[in-house]
């Protein structure tokens, strides 16, 4: 028992990026199955590059929307932005927020489209229609190769003279399947980094504010809980007993709608001001009209930011 709770305590310290790994892995599974159930090359100088173009980009355009529609902080965003249009969440902070929801968006499609190009189906059919490219191909072959190629694919079984010729694309796209991975990778090394470099806050006091974030979500779920079923008893039971409802006693207990507004918009860290979230600066300024104004000290504090922090928990225990 005390082993499977050290597997579920690991597991919880580092979802993060073992959701991620699950979404990179699902994504590449789907992708094989579905270049090989599904993607059928024309075998056509005329089709084939644009066949594989909408099945390469419209599966991705797919999954990036999806990892928006799925993000719970796409919604967080987006939620009464047009009908408050006095929030003091400042265009650059928005900006900021929506930048990394969209890093975030883009790991299943560049991971589909990756894998495509290792597999090297896809650029197989497309890239044998390509003028510039059937021509490297085909230097120094005889006869028709260049009008034989956008074939190729679909004669694979019966000419096996033309294996070389699909070797060769074949390898082209996996060289290319290769670059675009290292690029990813390059490209959110170089992004980890200069969020970590201009942040003002120390690494371990990161530590404690990921601490501090989890157990106020715990927390203000079981209060919320708590609170909603209470309410929806006193309900429940004046409908039945049919008397009146003392709203006063209820309501005064509840937070009203400019409270959860404050508390819901994305935490901006403030070095004069380190409160650790919008609602312990809600519930320590006096004066609660002001609590998501922003400074220009102000540090959108996002899960670029976290991500370590949680992952090296052991590291320095």
């Amino acid at each position: 028992m005390e082993k499977f709770r050290e597997v579920l305590n690991l597991l919880f310290k580092y979802r993060t990026a073992m959701g991620y790994s699950l979404v990179t892995l699902l994504t590449a599974g789907s992708e094989r199955i579905f270049s090989t159930t599904v993607f059928q090359c024309p075998c056509s100088a005329t089709w084939n590059l644009s066949y594989v173009l909408v099945f390469l980009l419209v599966p991705a355009l797919t999954l990036f929307i999806l990892g928006y529609v799925l993000k719970s902080r796409t919604w967080r965003l987006l939620t009464g932005c047009c009908k408050h249009r006095s929030s003091n969440l400042t265009t650059g902070q928005s900006c900021r927020e929506f930048w990394e929801i969209t890093l975030f968006a883009l790991v299943a499609p560049f991971t589909w489209c990756a894998v495509a190009l290792l597999g090297g189906t896809f650029y197989e059919c497309g890239a044998s229609a390509v003028p510039s490219i059937a021509r490297r191909v085909c230097a120094g072959k005889k006869g028709n190769c260049t009008e034989m190629l956008p074939k190729v694919p679909c004669l694979q079984n019966v000419e096996p003279d033309l294996q070389d010729l699909l070797r060769e694309l074949r390898a082209q796209s996996q060289v290319w399947g290769w670059i675009l991975i290292a690029l990813i990778i390059i490209c959110l090394l170089i992004v980890k980094c200069i969020v970590r470099c201009i942040y003002p806050a120390s690494f371990q006091y990161l530590k404690f504010l990921k601490i501090y974030e989890n157990q106020e979500k715990k927390i203000l779920k079981t209060e919320a809980k708590q609170c909603a079923t209470e309410m929806a008893t006193v309900n429940v039971k004046c409908f039945f007993e049919q008397k009146t409802l003392d709203e006063s006693s209820i309501q005064s207990t509840i937070p009203n709608l400019d409270a959860w507004k404050q508390i819901s918009l994305p935490y901006t860290f403030n070095s004069e001001e380190p409160y650790y979230s919008l609602l312990h600066k809600y519930v320590s300024r006096k004066d609660k009209s002001t609590v998501t104004s922003s400074s220009k000290k102000d540090t959108m504090v996002t899960t670029f930011t976290f991500e370590d922090s949680e992952a090296r928990d052991n590291d320095n225990s």
